[in-house]
């Protein structure tokens, strides 16, 4: 078990180094500054636009809008 905690402690310590950075730059941790993710996808598979844009910070790619998305 102490092996499964020193990851989950790591994966965290991870997550919040990087949460850090993207607030030090002011862009938005999920999809790094772009206001929308990039997906593999082929000639088969249909998305609309709207499925690509960053519902964590509305599609601005601001840190300001993921920290508080309902403002």
């Amino acid at each position: 078990m102490k092996i499964l905690d020193a990851f989950f402690d790591w994966q965290k310590a991870s997550y919040e180094k990087k949460v850090a950075k993207m607030k030090e730059e002011g862009l938005c941790p999920e999809c790094r500054g772009k206001g929308y993710h990039a997906t593999a996808a082929n000639a088969y598979i249909y998305m609309p636009s709207f499925d690509y844009k960053c519902y964590s910070c509305n599609g601005t790619g601001s840190y300001t809008d993921w920290e508080n998305p309902y403002l």
